[in-house]
C-alpha cells in the first residue's frame, strides 16, 4: 500500500534532517515548481516533494473524477502520503490551492502538523460582500471555467501571464503556460472546477496548526484581503506581506520565500537555519 501511494504520488525525499517538511504545489503545477525554494531547506530538515494525483508525473491511472470532484480528494491523498511515510509532526507549505488542501488535512487530522505555511492560499475565490473579498465574481469565474472548456491551451495562454505577473522575465509565465497544458484537459478542468468553485470560509476557525500565511503585495488571483481575511479566522496565524509580486513567489521571489519561511521557522524554534542563505 505504501509503495502505492510513493508511485500514485511520485513522492520523493530529499535532506538530511529530521524534522519533515512537506512541499504541496498548486493547481495546473508539479513539485518541480518547488526547485527554486526547496534545495535551501535539504541540510536541515527532511524534504518531501510530491505531485497531486492527476498532476505532473502522478499516476494518471489513479485519478478518480469523483473522489477529486472537490478538495477532500487530494487532502485524503496527503494524509496517505503522511501515514505511508510514518510521519511525525511535519512541517506543510502549501502553494495557491495547495495550501487549502494541507489545511483541510491537518483539520482532519491535526496531530498530524506542527506548522503550516500558506502560500497565496484562499479559502474562496468568490466575493461574498460586503463581508468578504474573494477577487472574482460569480460570473467572473463562470467564464474563466467556460473559457478552459472550449479551449484550453487558448485559457493557458492568456492566464498563464496573469496569474505569473513579473511580465519582465517571460519565461516564467511560458513556464506555468507549459506546465497547465501537461496536464490532461479534463483532469485540469475538474480541478479548476473543485478550486475555484470551493468555499472552505467557515472551516478556517477550525484549523489548529500555527500557521504562517505568506501574501503578495499585488496577486490577481488572491487579493490582499484574503489574507487579513484568513488571518483574521485562523487563530495561531502570522500575516506576512510581502514585496513579491503575483501569485508564485516560491518561483518569481524565491529568496524572499526561502527568507520569510526561515525566519518564522526559526523563531518557532523548529530548527536552527542560520547559514541557508
Amino acid at each position: 500500500m505504501a509503495k502505492d501511494i510513493m508511485t500514485r504520488n511520485q513522492v520523493k525525499i530529499k535532506g538530511n534532517g529530521e524534522q519533515p517538511l512537506i512541499f504541496g504545489h498548486g493547481f495546473g503545477c508539479d513539485q518541480n515548481m518547488w526547485r527554486y525554494v526547496s534545495p535551501a531547506f535539504e541540510e536541515n530538515f527532511r524534504v518531501i516533494l510530491f505531485d497531486f494525483t492527476g498532476a505532473g508525473n502522478s499516476d494518471i491511472t489513479a485519478y478518480d473524477p469523483v473522489k477529486y470532484s472537490d478538495l477532500y480528494g487530494y487532502a485524503e491523498d496527503t494524509l496517505e502520503i503522511c501515514e505511508a511515510l510514518d510521519l511525525k509532526n511535519p512541517i506543510y507549505v502549501g502553494h495557491s490551492v495547495g495550501a487549502t488542501i494541507g489545511m483541510l488535512a491537518s483539520i482532519r487530522k491535526p496531530e498530524y502538523f506542527k506548522d503550516l505555511i500558506l502560500i497565496g492560499a484562499s479559502p474562496c475565490y468568490i466575493n461574498d460582500l460586503p463581508d468578504y473579498v474573494g477577487g472574482f465574481e460569480r460570473e467572473d469565474i463562470e467564464e474563466l471555467l467556460g473559457i478552459m472548456d472550449q479551449n484550453f491551451v487558448q485559457w493557458a495562454e492568456v492566464f498563464a501571464p496573469i496569474i505569473m505577473a513579473n511580465g519582465e522575465r517571460p519565461h516564467l509565465s511560458g513556464e506555468l503556460k507549459d506546465s497547465f497544458c501537461s496536464m490532461e484537459p479534463e483532469i485540469a478542468r475538474q480541478f479548476a472546477r473543485a478550486t475555484f468553485l470551493s468555499n472552505h470560509r467557515n472551516e478556517l476557525p477550525s484549523v489548529s496548526a500555527p500557521s504562517l500565511i505568506l501574501q503578495c503585495s499585488e496577486d490577481a488571483i488572491a487579493p490582499l484581503e484574503v489574507g487579513a481575511y484568513m488571518h483574521d479566522k485562523i487563530q495561531d496565524s502570522v500575516l506576512k506581506i510581502m514585496d513579491a509580486t503575483g501569485h508564485c513567489p516560491h518561483m518569481s521571489h524565491p529568496e524572499e520565500t526561502i527568507s520569510l519561511i526561515s525566519e518564522y521557522l526559526e523563531l518557532k524554534g523548529r530548527v536552527t537555519v542560520h547559514g541557508l542563505f
